[in-house]
């Protein structure tokens, strides 16, 4: 489904001097809901010209250093795809044991030198800060692309762009996360940058020892959003308008045993979605495992590949207004 919403009109344009040029984007704490109205306008820009053109020549001669030290498939190749589809060009690093890393290169020296030949810069590290860390010392826009269990920003602006895509609003929303909310990047900062919109309400759903973590909690109820945890799904799906499912990450995990103790517990099938909302939509960071059953994509309600490809239109929004050019 797709519904038009208030971020549909936004120019694009050479402006060095908005307050996103330069800009390193770390963590979702740092947007303001002007900030992310404003990305979506962009997103919803990105969107249309892509489908009218495919491309365009916005960020020719931009270089684009795509450092990540974890696998992905989603968040890199939409940020290289972005980037070309501006007319840029990508230095793709997508294994660490491919770079001087391999040799015990630091964070630093890695940022420094990916700084010499690169417009902006993209990282994915298994550590915590570790982002932080490469915008001190790269000298050019660094975009934290997940930082351990810390957060994820872009995939938060993302999510956002999908609800209010496929929904028309983030005002007043009910989102109900169901997963491993302990471990996942996602969830963190999509809970903390909800916050920035009205009468939203946040279900966790998730075993105990998967719970979201205190300090999280504690942000959100600092702003003022209604938060509820349960350990099974049946009592909110029905009140829920984003059913938004994690995988159980069993490479977080500190054993085997403790991954076998949790893995799919919750399993989102056909059945499960009987009672839910007919507007109701099902979104998924991606890969997924077992957690939601393939017999739901057909579902006009799973969301999940249209929010990967909104994914792109986010990440080119991102891209063009740290560099000046939206």
């Amino acid at each position: 489904m797709r519904i038009t919403s208030d971020s549909d009109h936004l120019p694009l344009g050479d402006n060095k001097a908005s307050a996103w040029y330069g800009r390193h984007i770390l963590k979702v704490g740092q947007f303001t809901r002007e900030d992310v109205d404003q990305v979506h306008g962009v997103a919803a820009e990105m969107q249309r010209m892509v489908q009218r053109t495919g491309g365009c020549d916005l960020l020719k001669g931009k270089i684009l250093a795509n450092m990540f030290y974890e696998p992905s498939t989603r968040t890199s190749c939409s940020f290289m795809a972005a980037m070309q589809r501006l007319g840029g060009q990508v230095i793709p690093i997508n294994e660490a044991k491919s770079s001087s890393v391999a040799k015990g290169e630091s964070i630093i020296d890695t940022a420094v030198t990916l700084g010499c030949y690169a417009d902006v810069m993209v990282i994915r590290n298994p550590t915590v800060g570790s982002a932080d860390l490469a915008a001190a010392n790269a000298g050019i826009p660094v975009l934290n692309a997940g930082d351990g269990v810390g957060e994820h920003p872009t995939q938060a602006l993302l999510d956002t762009f999908t609800m209010r895509q496929e929904l028309g609003k983030l005002d007043g929303l009910t989102v109900t996360l169901v997963g491993d909310l302990k471990n996942g990047r996602t969830v963190h900062s999509l809970a903390r940058l909800l916050t920035k919109f009205d009468g939203v309400k946040l279900n966790y759903v998730a075993p105990e020892i998967l719970r979201m973590p205190q300090d999280v909690v504690d942000e959100v109820a600092a702003a003022g959003v209604q938060q509820d945890m349960y350990e099974e799904l049946a009592p909110v799906l029905a009140d829920t308008d984003v059913l938004y499912v994690t995988r159980i990450q069993k490479e977080r995990f500190a054993t085997p045993e403790d991954y076998e103790k949790v893995k799919g517990v919750f399993v989102i099938a056909p059945e499960t979605l009987t009672g839910a909302k007919d507007d109701m939509i099902v979104m998924h960071p991606l890969p997924r495992v077992n957690e939601i059953t393939v017999e739901v994509d057909a579902d006009p309600r799973a969301a999940y590949f249209r929010q990967m490809e909104y994914g792109m239109y986010v990440r080119m929004a991102l891209l063009a207004l740290v560099l000046g050019r939206a």
